[in-house]
């Protein structure tokens, strides 16, 4: 199935499972510089009050841990990265409080009990703001697929072409978070695993009803670091696959034969492997975390000549492979991740994403200021 069909037919958000091979549809596809998020357009223009319902102004610090404040080189220093990690630069960052673990089932089953809130992937798309970001004159589908649905991982049954994601995603109607490998999945008994098929609205809103706030991609990289100093990986420079287990991600060859050496086909509970040295889990692999910051390509060039104070991201986001598209930032990697297809568990690995992006392997963790 070609990724023409993919957009006609499913009008699907971002697909984030990594490639650093060209696209196999150009005139629909073009996303050439490798990135992990496939150039697909937006599910849909979300413009829902965020903040309804009980939104706490007093923070629980209760499962956060504080991190220092301090200097650090942000962005990649080998030649394992993309274009956008480049170049290292100096950056400040004031103290201030990260979840220790993911957003998780049980948390944000609070918060929709507490507010009834609904999720991008439970709302049927809006054709009318989809074709906004689509080639003119492409024509409307089926209304049968305009259907509330989020995308689900299968693996395949051979080695297949990496060009084509669409060969492993599977665009299932009624998965989301309470159904996270489609409608006949549930949650149930799995309170500590990381929330999933969660769009950047909804981690926003989540974040907010909390009192907190989503990190910047600055707070992130420096927490996953946890202090380390120009290493690969938040444990240090030795490849994944070697030794113990640090992370969830995919072992064996993606994506039909995953070794699970490290005990798990999917996601994980929270804190099933070893933190890093600030007391964070799960910095690399399991699923992919949302930031604050817009993406834009460049923007590690406009604060590479003086330390940068907290920077807080681009303006207004744009990416030159999908012009029309406004991009968020992912960063950490997830249980998909393989070193010979996509090595996003790096800690200085950026990946972005429309808002209105969910997927099986997408969750978040928040932050809060410091007094």
């Amino acid at each position: 199935m070609k990724y023409k069909t993919i957009i006609l037919g499913l009008l699907i958000v971002s697909l984030a499972a990594c490639t650093n091979k060209p696209s196999i549809d150009s005139s629909v596809i073009h996303d050439s510089a490798m990135s992990c998020e496939s150039a697909l357009p937006s599910r849909f223009s979300i413009t829902k009050d965020i903040t309804r319902g009980n939104t706490s102004k007093v923070v629980s610090y209760d499962g956060m841990v504080q991190i220092p404040g301090g200097e650090f080189l942000m962005g990649a220093s080998d030649n394992e990265g993309r274009a956008d990690e480049y170049p290292q630069h100096k950056v400040k960052i004031k103290s201030f409080w990260m979840d220790a673990a993911e957003v998780t089932n049980a948390q944000f089953k609070k918060f929709v009990d507490a507010t009834g809130y609904v999720t991008t992937a439970e709302i049927k798309p809006d054709w009318e703001e989809i074709k906004k970001q689509l080639p003119p004159g492409t024509p409307k589908p089926d209304e049968g697929l305009l259907v509330a649905a989020s995308l689900v991982f299968k693996p395949t049954a051979t080695a297949v072409d990496l060009n084509d994601a669409s060969q492993w995603w599977s665009w299932s109607k009624g998965a989301s978070w309470k159904h996270p490998q489609g409608p006949s999945s549930t949650i149930a008994g799995k309170d500590a695993y990381p929330v999933v098929h969660i769009s950047w609205y909804d981690a926003q809103a989540y974040a907010k009803w909390c009192g907190k706030r989503l990190p910047t991609e600055a707070e992130w990289e420096y927490a996953s670091r946890g202090g380390l100093v120009d290493k690969k990986y938040f444990w240090g420079d030795e490849d994944p696959e070697k030794g113990k287990p640090k992370a969830n991600i995919w072992q064996g060859k993606f994506p039909y034969l995953n070794t699970s050496i490290d005990r798990f086909k999917g996601a994980a509970p929270v804190k099933s492997f070893v933190p890093n040295k600030f007391g964070l889990y799960d910095m690399a692999g399991n699923v992919w975390e949302w930031c604050s910051d817009w993406y834009t390509p460049e923007y590690y060039k406009e604060l590479s000549s003086s330390v940068s104070a907290n920077p807080q991201g681009p303006a207004k986001s744009y990416d030159p492979m999908e012009p029309t598209v406004p991009k968020k930032v992912v960063r950490g990697g997830s249980f998909l991740c393989n070193a010979s297809y996509c090595k996003g568990y790096r800690v200085t690995s950026r990946m972005k994403s429309s808002p209105d992006t969910g997927l099986e392997h997408t969750g978040f963790r928040c932050v809060a200021d410091a007094e």
